[in-house]
């Protein structure tokens, strides 16, 4: 999902997300300090990292107003559904938002469905931390919502739109509604140019599948049209249906169905067999730089968590620098050092195989509109 590059005599730092880069220009020195010391753990992989983290994922609610294939929200997720407190929020930020370079608000839920969301945007903002967050669009409509996410400071908004009809978009989002969803972008668009505003950057997220590849021709004219800054085209997670490991050996997954017949769109690289080439070690960062925190304040080790089964601390009962330093955090990091045979999680995730590192191979494609 994301990667870093840095030039730090002269404070500069860019952070690439998605094909994306972000500059932070005048760093502060502990902030340097910090990066410079976590991407050295990166390296390493001690149990307990040597700063705190470089990038965090918040996840201001798991409630979604769509109900799309493969999203555990639409069924697989046995966690309560809820809405991330804000003075928790801040509080985190108050113990570690001086050295976090980049977030991501969003998990598992449309973000903007939080009544405080632009709130705990334009916080984070002030304090200097590059914000991203992902929408379906479908809120945006409204103009008044659009105000507020050009207002708050937002740097990027991803709208996630994987079909250019109603017949091929509703084959992934469900009950979505294509023409609603476009007019969200086009109502952003418009409010940014009223307000002059730079910002955010309008990201059009295309999922390549079999049922929508046939229109991967047409995006960069039909994308450009809208007005957004960037089309994005991301590949299907093919190990999305069991992060568990908890079904059936040999159970027909639903994604197989979703995979592009193109093998430049599939995320994996392929052996002879037809079998996912596997990496030797799994070559995830996150456990040392990045940190997943859920609504109700549990701290787990990536996105992947969705159902909290490997919770590694709760900021309602502990400070965050006493959980990432903590026993829990330590004995994860050691399975994924180990490479633990029992660990299915780490074992069988994208990031395992061959092309299915979110750091920087899950975009295949990036195209921007204006100049970056």
């Amino acid at each position: 999902m994301m990667a870093v590059a840095g030039a730090v005599g002269r404070r500069q730092v860019i952070i690439r997300c998605d094909s994306i880069p972000y500059a932070f220009r005048n760093v502060q020195f502990k902030k340097v300090a910090n990066w410079l010391r976590v991407e050295a753990s990166v390296r390493i992989r001690p149990l307990a990292p040597w700063g705190l983290p470089t990038h965090l994922q918040i996840e201001p609610t798991n409630t979604c107003n769509l109900r799309c294939k493969l999203c555990p929200v639409s069924g697989e997720m046995h966690r309560p559904a809820g809405f991330m407190d804000f003075a928790l929020y801040k509080r985190l930020l108050d113990e570690i938002g001086s050295y976090v370079f980049l977030m991501l608000f969003w998990d598992w839920g449309e973000p903007f469905m939080h009544p405080s969301a632009f709130e705990m945007i334009a916080d984070a903002h002030r304090r200097g931390i590059q914000v991203v967050s992902s929408t379906n669009g479908h809120l945006f409509a409204d103009p008044r919502r659009a105000d507020d996410v050009i207002k708050c400071g937002l740097d990027t908004l991803i709208f996630a739109i994987d079909g250019l009809s109603q017949n091929t978009y509703e084959k992934y989002r469900g009950s979505g509604d294509l023409e609603r969803a476009l007019q969200g972008i086009r109502t952003v668009v418009e409010r940014k140019k009223a307000l002059r505003s730079a910002t955010p950057l309008i990201n059009f997220r295309f999922i390549v599948m079999k049922h929508n590849e046939h229109e991967v021709d047409r995006l960069q004219l039909f994308v450009r049209k809208l007005g957004a800054d960037a089309l994005t085209l991301k590949t299907l997670n093919p190990r999305a249906n069991n992060t568990y490991g908890n079904r059936t050996s040999g159970i027909e997954h639903e994604e197989d169905s979703l995979l592009p017949l193109s093998p430049s769109y599939r995320r994996f690289f392929y052996d002879e067999s037809g079998k996912p080439v596997r990496l030797k070690r799994n070559p995830c960062r996150n456990p040392w730089n990045a940190v997943t925190v859920h609504w109700n304040g549990r701290v787990c080790p990536c996105t992947y968590d969705y159902d909290d089964q490997f919770v590694l601390g709760d900021l309602k009962n502990n400070s965050f620098e006493k959980i990432w330093k903590g026993p829990e955090y330590r004995a994860f990091r050691d399975r994924l050092r180990r490479k633990d045979p029992a660990h299915y999680f780490c074992n069988e995730c994208s990031y395992a195989f061959k092309g299915g590192s979110c750091i920087d191979e899950t975009v295949r494609e990036a195209v921007f509109f204006k100049a970056q």
